[in-house]
């Protein structure tokens, strides 16, 4: 049987988020029947203590169980569970894993930086409509940004640890932030950037491809969305001149104004800021017009993964 339904979860930084589809191994297609997230701040805190505090873990497991009753439900088959840069970084990453084991009942795989940098290039490639290879894949997470070069396949790849959740709790201590604190995350970013063009030759790409909750959440507020919309925000072009006015728009605004934007997630007003940042930078770094939205991701790949190995 071509088609295979199966089980994804992305258990990063600030969010775990669950991909249950149907996979046509023939087609290359995919069709989403449950895809959802939670923001959970596995890793609020691993920056300065190394180690996921136990409020931390609580809502991670609490958020596993809810997605082991989703995969029940809809009866998928193989079940994949990456965990990425928190878990790397965690001194105590074992008592996650047994509690992930325990609950979903696979073993939650951590990845390195570059596997994660190669699954997201293939499920936000996979079927993009638009925009001239080569592309700069940028998963901008919670503890780190992924930098992806290529065209039908990744050729170059990059992890570096900046992430909006790294980056604030590093750097901001103000609402709104003040600007030596802005320049602290551009300081820390603009250096990361240029360690992942010492593995990832920038200038060679064409489109610049922008993936993650960051990304997408300033690409609703740029086009004016009234709530999160996926359908109008996937495949959108943001023009860079736009990050900027987003990013300056953000920046001057406190907890609350931030958190009536209808497209704003609760669990990304306070480091929306230093997301945008990264992309900002970016954009700057690369000269390249625009961004390139993509709503499909690392979740997209690991399922397409699965999908192949059970075909």
């Amino acid at each position: 049987m071509p088609v295979v339904r199966v089980a994804a979860i992305d258990c990063g930084t600030n969010a775990i988020r669950l991909l249950v589809a149907d996979v046509d191994t023939d087609s290359g297609t995919l069709v989403d029947l449950d895809r959802r997230m939670e923001i959970v701040r596995l890793g609020e805190g691993v920056d300065s203590t190394g180690r996921f505090s136990e409020g931390a873990l609580e809502r991670t497991f609490a958020a596993c169980g809810r997605y082991a009753e989703v995969i029940r439900s809809l009866g998928a088959g193989p079940v994949r569970f990456v965990a990425t840069s928190a878990s790397r970084d965690a001194a105590n990453r074992q008592v996650f894993v047994d509690g992930v084991r325990e609950r979903i009942g696979v073993e939650p795989e951590v990845i390195t930086g570059d596997e994660e940098a190669r699954l997201s290039f293939v499920g936000a490639t996979r079927g993009l409509v638009g925009g001239e290879p080569p592309y700069l894949v940028v998963d901008i997470g919670g503890g780190s940004t992924e930098f992806v070069l290529g065209a039908a396949e990744p050729e170059a790849a990059r992890s570096v640890d900046v992430g909006c959740v790294r980056m604030t709790e590093r750097h901001v201590r103000h609402d709104p932030p003040t600007s030596d604190e802005v320049q602290g995350i551009v300081s820390d970013v603009d250096a990361a950037i240029s360690l992942a063009a010492q593995s990832v030759p920038l200038d060679r790409a064409r489109t610049l491809v922008g993936l993650a909750g960051s990304v997408t959440t300033a690409a609703g507020i740029a086009l004016g969305l009234p709530e999160y919309d996926s359908e109008a925000i996937h495949g959108s072009r943001i023009p860079a001149s736009e990050v900027t006015r987003v990013s300056d728009e953000l920046l001057g605004l406190d907890h609350g104004a931030r958190s009536a934007i209808g497209v704003m997630h609760p669990g990304r007003v306070d480091v929306i800021n230093a997301g945008v940042l990264v992309l900002r930078r970016i954009l700057d770094r690369t000269g390249l017009p625009e961004v390139l939205v993509s709503e499909h991701d690392i979740l997209d790949g690991i399922a397409f993964g699965l999908a192949e190995r059970a075909g």
